[in-house]
């Protein structure tokens, strides 16, 4: 596909879409670990997330793999590494910690701050001395509409593509909000299920009959009658010794000792693995950016630029998570959605994107848009500093907090 036919099909079709078959690493029929999620109840067990799915004429157990949420943070995650490869030139916005002295952190750019160009991060961060939300830059971005989103196109155009949402903008929340005109979602087809009735209501509880196992072998073989004491001073085998306050513990408590075998209904094995994405040119239609020769240009830059983060995923791998490692089952071609939903095949390959997204940005330059060849670059406020080094602070001394409250 060149880049005629691209802006051609933007303007006239719906969508396109590709529906790829994974596979784990290990092969057909391997156990993979999909997310968990909190289980309803007091101490319920983690769970994955299970629905029934039409499938091929067929109602079948399935099983997230990878959100839609996880997966534009994914394909963020690769056009920023393309990025700063060097394969493409981005726009994007960054903000400079390296002067911090925060450990760990270098940056934090729009391409991977959760609610990205509008996070409170770069609202909290400094551009040419000025707070970015009130810098002349943050004020285009704040009054950006998706009738007039050339402000986004400029600075961060991934925003356009994944959605954005300035929720402490104007009028408590209605500020500038673009819904995602790519949706990726990765799914286990046909997955074994042990399908649990509630005896109170009959409803069923689906569960993965996949199987967990756990257990650890202390090597110094501390036993669990041995009695220690956690307080203010950290543990001891004396009650003085750990401070005011200190209380009795088990050994499992402050890491040692043998943990018991355990057996969790978790992993699952599946037919196969299905990833979806769709490019929605209805959606990019509705941006748009003062004039027609504009309007198409941004389209197809947008739209060069979600295929070049999927054919980086697909060059980097599926690697979601621990024992989550997925593979292309072979090269899935993408399909152009017509708007009576017949359909046609196109081949755009890695090295096609590429050069679509070159041709893109080529054509949006001439078209009067001010493309950044360099990131914007944000210096982080004091007191953005002070709370992330008070964090660390905390955490360091086992005082954070976060981790026993979170799901």
């Amino acid at each position: 596909m060149d880049y005629s036919t691209l802006v051609r099909v933007i303007e006239h079709d719906a969508a396109l879409r590709r529906r790829q078959s994974l596979q784990p690493v290990g092969g057909k029929g391997d156990k993979i670990f999909p997310p968990t999620y909190p289980g309803e109840g007091r101490n319920a067990q983690p769970r994955h997330v299970f629905e029934r799915r039409r499938v091929a004429g067929n109602e079948v157990w399935c099983v997230l793999v990878d959100s839609v949420q996880s997966q534009a943070n994914r394909l963020e995650e690769c056009l920023l590494a393309a990025a700063r490869q060097g394969l493409i030139d981005l726009p994007y916005v960054t903000v400079d910690f390296k002067n911090s002295n925060l450990a760990g952190l270098t940056e934090i750019t729009s391409l991977d701050a959760p609610h990205r160009v509008y996070d409170a991060i770069l609202r909290d961060s400094l551009l040419d001395g000025q707070p970015f939300m009130k810098s002349p830059l943050g004020l285009r971005l704040a009054a950006a509409k998706p009738g007039n989103a050339t402000a986004l196109l400029e600075s961060s155009p991934s925003a356009l593509l994944f959605g954005a949402w300035h929720s402490t903008g104007e009028g408590g929340g209605f500020g500038a909000k673009f819904p995602r005109c790519l949706v990726s979602e990765i799914v286990a087809i046909d997955a074994p299920v042990d399908e649990i009735i509630d005896s109170r209501t009959g409803a069923i509880d689906p569960r993965t009959s996949g199987r967990r196992t756990g257990s650890r072998i202390d090597p110094l073989g501390v036993l669990r009658r041995v009695e220690v004491f956690k307080g203010p001073d950290g543990w001891d085998t004396d009650k003085k010794r750990a401070g005011n306050g200190a209380k009795s513990a088990r050994p499992s408590e402050i890491n040692h000792g043998n943990i018991a075998p355990s057996v969790q209904a978790l992993g699952v094995t599946c037919d196969h693995v299905e990833h979806v994405a769709v490019i929605s040119f209805a959606g990019l239609r509705r941006l748009s950016y003062g004039e027609a020769s504009r309007d198409r240009a941004g389209r197809a830059l947008l739209a060069a630029i979600g295929l070049v983060a999927l054919a980086e995923q697909d060059a980097r791998g599926y690697a979601l998570r621990s024992r989550c490692d997925l593979v292309c089952d072979g090269r899935a071609p993408l399909e152009l959605v017509h708007a009576d939903g017949s359909i046609d095949t196109l081949d755009v390959a890695h090295a096609g994107a590429l050069e679509l997204f070159a041709e893109a940005r080529r054509v949006a330059v001439a078209s009067g848009f001010e493309l950044r060849t360099v990131p914007t670059r944000l210096i982080p406020q004091e007191k953005l500093v002070e709370i992330v080094r008070r964090s660390q602070t905390l955490a360091l001394e086992g005082e954070g907090g976060e981790a026993e409250d979170a799901p």
